[in-house]
């Protein structure tokens, strides 16, 4: 899939960046060069092969260190918000800073 120079024009403008024409030429051809190596890597077949937790794990095998998911902290709403000074149904209350 090959971008044009108005794709790459509609790209900036919602990027909000503006470009000139030397560096849309360039981004243009970062982009292509881009997509060119994703639509390569989609051309490989892939079936069979179980995906990798990390990269490493195809160089040596890598431990995982998994901890039992246990509450370690209780809830201190109250007492952290005994300091606010306007609490409403366990929510900070704020004065508005934007008209």
């Amino acid at each position: 899939m090959a971008l044009t120079s108005q794709d790459v024009s509609r790209i900036a403008l919602l990027a909000r960046l503006e470009l000139k024409a030397d560096e849309e030429q360039a981004m243009l051809g970062q982009l292509n060069s881009f997509f060119g190596i994703v639509e390569r890597m989609s051309a490989v077949d892939t079936r069979g092969v179980e995906p990798l937790y990390t990269p490493l794990s195809a160089v040596q095998p890598v431990q995982l260190r998994l901890r039992d998911d246990v509450v370690t902290e209780h809830d201190e709403r109250e007492s952290n918000q005994r300091s606010a000074p306007q609490v409403e149904d366990g929510l900070f209350l704020v004065p508005k800073v934007i008209e």
